[in-house]
């Protein structure tokens, strides 16, 4: 028979909702930088390599304009939406570039395997 040990959030850090950044690379160390300074929003996030496809993607180079993709980041951070919508609202203010696209979804369960 196997177990799992799972242990979910406490009430006093339930995370309701995951805010995605889909960024370009060159604003990479920019947006990591100022999410490590705002703890209180992001006290941890996961970055991902990706690729950016369709109307909004921006293809600078000559072998993104062969393939019709461009390079992208995502960054995900999972929180409060209340306190994601604020590092949204600071982020727009530090970081003004219409190539970061955002989401938030709602997040049901949050924890981690004991």
């Amino acid at each position: 028979m196997i177990t799992t040990n799972v242990t979910t959030t406490t009430a006093s850090t339930k995370y309701d909702a995951m805010l995605t950044l889909a960024i370009p690379v060159t604003l990479e160390e920019e947006i990591l930088d100022f999410l490590m300074l705002h703890p209180q929003w992001a006290n941890g996030f996961s970055i991902i390599d990706a690729q950016g496809m369709g109307h909004g993607a921006s293809l600078l180079s000559t072998m993104e304009k062969v393939q019709g993709r461009c390079k992208r980041k995502l960054v995900f951070i999972v929180g409060r939406d209340t306190e994601l919508q604020l590092l949204l609202q600071a982020l727009g203010q530090e970081i003004r570039n219409h190539d970061v696209a955002y989401w938030i979804t709602a997040v049901s369960a949050f924890g981690r395997l004991q």
